[in-house]
């Protein structure tokens, strides 16, 4: 243990732990070469080289490329989590040098993106507007790993609660409920009263099977004695339910407050049927024991203010 100890502390430096992130990305050590503007045989040395400082192998090697062995795994997501600080790090010192009041990372889910992020980072604006926001839109799948390897500050979505671990904090801002949308000029945008069996029919943008809602809303079909949808696109992705509305003549389920809010810009049409589905709040995601930067903790401030000041649904 003294030894890997030494290793992590001590030996191993910034170009072995991109070199490892590469192999891992790219699992070939040509393209992870090529990617580091390096040859294949610096490579080769490099990782025979960080291999001899743990006493084991860390990628096995084959005609297909390079797999990480568990512990490989074990030491590409130390080397991401450093590497994320160091980026964390370099950019907020550049901003500062640059006049910039710092930076931060969101991950971001549709539902909170177009209202409640947005409100929130034009309040933080208001205040700063030399403050840097990046935003990652996503879904949990993709995003919670980038909020534990560092790479994210802060998530803001719905707090499935699959997703709940002990190393994650969390606070909820408000309920969100759904609404059935189309486009504008649909036949069913018109129709004062459409029922499950109008949708059922129809191509539908669900959402993935991971999430709570596609469960919950094939249980809406089967109660109303339906199937449900047999022509489906599964997609979290706005831009994906917006080109199949239009494209497609689609039906999708969106947040409340997001199909009205793309509803007043002309992009979607709400259809009057309730979907009285309970689903997860909206809130954050932190790290368990993280300090928030000072750009973060503002930010965290103003989603507070821009969720208690909402139009709430009504």
């Amino acid at each position: 243990m003294s030894q890997i100890d030494r290793v992590l502390r001590s030996n191993l430096k910034l170009r072995h732990l991109q070199m490892l992130v590469a192999l891992d990305q790219f699992r070939h050590l040509g393209r992870a070469a090529e990617f580091l503007s390096v040859t294949q045989p610096a490579v080769s040395k490099t990782l025979a080289e960080i291999e001899r400082m743990f006493g084991m192998p860390l990628f096995e090697r084959s005609t297909r490329g390079t797999t990480p062995t568990p512990a490989g795994a074990s030491v590409v997501r130390f080397a991401r989590s450093v590497l994320a600080g160091y980026d964390r790090t370099r950019d907020e010192i550049a901003a500062e040098a640059s006049g910039a009041s710092g930076r931060t990372s969101v991950g971001a889910m549709v539902v909170a993106t177009p209202v409640l992020l947005a409100r929130a980072v034009e309040r933080l604006k208001e205040r700063s507007s030399r403050t840097t926001v990046l935003i990652d839109e996503g879904d949990l799948t993709r995003l919670l790993p980038k909020l534990r390897l560092g790479e994210l500050d802060l998530f803001v979505g719905r707090l499935e609660p699959g997703y709940a671990a002990p190393d994650l904090e969390t606070e909820v801002l408000y309920q969100e409920p759904m609404a059935v949308v189309v486009r504008p000029g649909h036949p069913l945008a018109a129709k004062r009263r459409p029922r499950w069996a109008d949708i059922a029919a129809l191509p539908c943008v669900m959402p993935p099977p991971w999430a709570s809602l596609r469960v919950k809303l094939d249980q809406m079909f089967y109660a109303e004695g339906l199937h449900p949808p047999a022509d489906i696109v599964e997609s979290a992705s706005f831009l994906s339910q917006i080109t199949f509305l239009h494209q497609r003549g689609a039906v999708a389920f969106m947040a409340r407050s997001v199909a009205r809010h793309f509803a007043g810009q002309g992009m979607v049409a709400l259809l009057k049927l309730e979907v009285p589905i309970e689903l997860p709040p909206v809130g954050w995601m932190t790290l368990r024991g993280s300090q928030a930067t000072p750009v973060t903790g503002e930010l965290m401030e103003c989603l507070r203010e821009a969720a208690a000041r909402r139009v709430r649904p009504g």
